[in-house]
């Protein structure tokens, strides 16, 4: 199995993620860069994890306004099962009542601002698509 953490999905990856109806949770691996790295080239003291952190208190209300919900946030503190070269730092899951939802959120007015933070924290992430089903 081959794992890439990236920063922004690809055009074919958003566009399946769009093909799933109904209510989607994302399950994301955050690697967090030891220190913020703006694109502008801000100087800046932060973290990584807390530039990161500063888009999610925006990102959340912006998905609870839309209907979403942030479910289950946690630091990674090793791996029982399997083998990775370097674990994820933090999971989060996220509820999206449809996969559009998603979409809306990214391009409304001052999302760019807030995902400037997303993209200076992050060293990469894996975003896992999910839906319910019954066991």
């Amino acid at each position: 199995m081959k794992v890439e953490n990236e920063v922004r999905p690809g055009p074919e990856q958003f566009k399946e993620f769009l093909s799933n109806e109904g209510p989607v949770c994302m399950v994301n691996l955050l690697k967090f860069r030891e220190k913020a790295e703006y694109a502008d080239g801000r100087a800046t003291n932060l973290s990584g994890e807390q530039a990161y952190r500063l888009y999610a208190s925006e990102m959340r209300k912006r998905v609870e306004a839309a209907g979403g919900r942030f479910l289950f946030g946690a630091e990674v503190t090793g791996v029982l099962l399997g083998q990775v070269e370097e674990p994820w730092d933090m999971v989060g899951v996220v509820e999206y009542p449809e996969a559009a939802t998603l979409l809306k959120i990214a391009s409304s007015p001052g999302f760019q601002e807030i995902e400037k933070h997303r993209e200076a924290g992050l060293l990469g992430q894996l975003n896992i698509t999910t839906q319910q089903r019954p066991l």
